[in-house]
């Protein structure tokens, strides 16, 4: 069974996304009627731009939804998932491409969201670390130590098996780093990323995005979506409509969405969207499991 995988912001660079413009009339159709649906020429960005320009998350939002949504259209009937996941941003492009939500509708969603982020990032100044080879446990008992009203620090990406990345107040996560040296972490590296995603410092862009989701029609989607907030399937789209919201404050649980969907049969996993991230968390995750495999779209 094949499980289609969508990365989430992070995964961006310049140049993604024009051999697909160049090679398939109906992804510039779709490209186009971004930069109308935006109201400015993302592509320009995405193919021409600069690092910097890219990295707003503005722009990088929408950038990896329309690379990673278009990848899978444009398989055409080769497209037949049995399972889909998306990692944060990436649930999205997931949910379009399984056809819970129309292209252009996903496309608003990934806009008004990446815009309520931006808000609350400015409204909230926070931050995020990777935290490398500590134990989970490890890391849920210091963030609770260390966080006090006035400062937070949570588990934000459960990435893969040694890998997991908080979030909240930059003094807490200085604090928090520190304690997880101490206790034996290989490495605490504060990440180049604006604000303190997936955590409750995101509270006031739920309650921006709540309106936007409620607004909007999303349709039973083709095959099952695994989602970030309990790493479970779902099918029904007002659970799913629940889930997406509570994603913006709660933890991606990634290491517990593939080894689900390897339990329901998954053998393979095909990335789409620009770059390899979630191939290798998934190798980490599935390590020693030589039925698993992982790959990109156009591979």
């Amino acid at each position: 069974m094949t499980a289609y995988v969508f990365p989430g912001q992070g995964a961006q660079f310049v140049g993604m996304g024009h051999d697909l413009y160049e090679q398939h009339p109906a992804a510039k159709q779709l490209f186009e009627r971004a930069n109308e649906i935006l109201g400015f020429s993302i592509t320009d960005i995405m193919f021409n731009g600069t690092d910097e320009q890219l990295k707003q998350t503005a722009v990088t939002q929408p950038a990896v939804f329309l690379h990673s949504v278009i990848s899978a259209l444009c398989l055409g009937e080769k497209f037949q998932p049995a399972m889909v996941a998306g990692h944060s941003l990436g649930e999205l492009s997931a949910l379009t491409a399984a056809g819970c939500l129309d292209f252009e509708d996903g496309l608003r969603l990934v806009a008004k969201r990446a815009a309520a982020m931006q808000k609350a990032c400015e409204a909230n100044p926070g931050g995020m670390a990777a935290i490398i080879a500590l134990g989970d446990e490890q890391i849920e008992q210091i963030c609770t130590e260390v966080s006090t009203d006035e400062a937070i620090v949570v588990p934000a990406n459960y990435n893969c098996p040694g890998q997991l990345v908080i979030s909240g107040h930059t003094a807490a996560i200085e604090a928090a780093c520190a304690k997880m040296k101490e206790a034996g972490a290989k490495r605490a590296l504060p990440l180049p990323v604006s604000g303190a995603f997936h955590s409750p410092l995101m509270l006031p862009a739920q309650e921006e995005l709540a309106a936007a989701i409620a607004a909007t029609e999303f349709h039973a989607p083709k095959c099952p979506v695994y989602q970030n907030v309990d790493g479970q399937a779902h099918t029904d789209p007002e659970e799913i409509k629940t889930n997406l919201l509570r994603q913006l404050t709660g933890a991606v649980r990634w290491t517990k969405e593939v080894n689900a969907m390897v339990e329901a049969g998954a053998t393979e996993f095909v990335e789409c969207g620009p770059g390899k991230v979630l191939q290798g968390m998934i190798a980490k995750i599935c390590k020693g499991n030589e039925n698993v495999s992982a790959r990109g779209v156009a591979e």
